[in-house]
């Protein structure tokens, strides 16, 4: 078989399991930061991440980061990396305090997804049940979806960053969260999410997964951690969405409220 009919043939395969993954879908998980928008777009989160590593150093904690935690630019691996070290420390609630305030200043400059917007308002017209989880805090995602008009697409299904950093994925407890939320089953849900942790928290909590994967690269990582449906743009998702409409299970009781 040639490069171009294996490719074709998979772009096909792919194109049949999303419809039925969105056929099946009553209710959809979108992880925040990725699906949904580039929070960090404008507002680096190497830079995030530099100022809570110096914040710690002004502190004169004895906290001691391990240099790949120190050179890693992911601001949330400071923050676990805080919790591990001195759990129930005020040091950590600081931190994560100055990363809310972080992530709302983002907000101001945070990129949407392409198409993301217009397939959050598809599903939310059709009638499927829509949350928000993912590792940001609460705040920092109502303000952004707020601004978008988007909101009332999720709310009160939001559920971000808890006081505890090792509850974000790839822990399962904000999926779980949102599933108890919704009323859901997971069986008859759908996991967004470009992410390896993302995948891993919906398999830990039983719900089908969707990747997204922007670029080549973070679709191939996505396929090589076992997800067996990735696309690298939300448009397919968005056309499949238009032409399946409503899903194929639904709970009456929605439509009566």
């Amino acid at each position: 078989m040639t490069t171009d009919a294996a490719h074709t043939e998979r772009a096909t395969q792919v194109a049949e399991q999303l419809n039925d993954l969105i056929i099946g879908a009553e209710y959809v998980l979108f992880d925040f930061d990725g699906p949904v928008c580039r929070l960090f777009a404008g507002h680096r989160a190497h830079e995030v991440a530099a100022g809570l590593v110096d914040r710690l150093e002004k502190h004169g904690s004895h906290v001691l980061l391990s240099d790949e935690e120190r050179a890693s630019g992911d601001p949330y691996a400071v923050l676990r990396a805080v919790h591990r070290l001195q759990p129930g420390n005020d040091l950590v609630e600081a931190l994560e305090a100055e990363l809310t305030r972080e992530e709302l200043h983002a907000t101001a400059t945070a990129l949407p997804t392409p198409y993301a917007d217009p397939l959050i308002r598809t599903w939310s017209a059709v009638g499927v049940g829509l949350a928000i989880t993912g590792a940001n805090s609460p705040q920092a995602m109502e303000e952004y979806l707020a601004g978008r008009g988007l909101r009332e697409c999720f709310a009160p299904h939001i559920h971000g960053r808890t006081s505890d950093p090792h509850l974000v994925k790839p822990a399962p407890d904000c999926v779980r969260r949102a599933l108890a939320s919704l009323r859901a089953d997971p069986a008859a849900s759908l996991v967004i999410g470009d992410t390896p942790a993302d995948l891993y928290a919906a398999r830990e909590a039983g719900v089908p997964f969707l990747g997204y994967g922007r670029e080549a690269q973070r679709a191939e990582r996505l396929r090589r951690a076992g997800a067996t449906v990735v696309v690298e743009s939300l448009e397919p998702v968005l056309e499949a969405v238009r032409r399946v409409g409503r899903p194929l299970r639904q709970d009456p009781s929605r439509d009566s409220g």
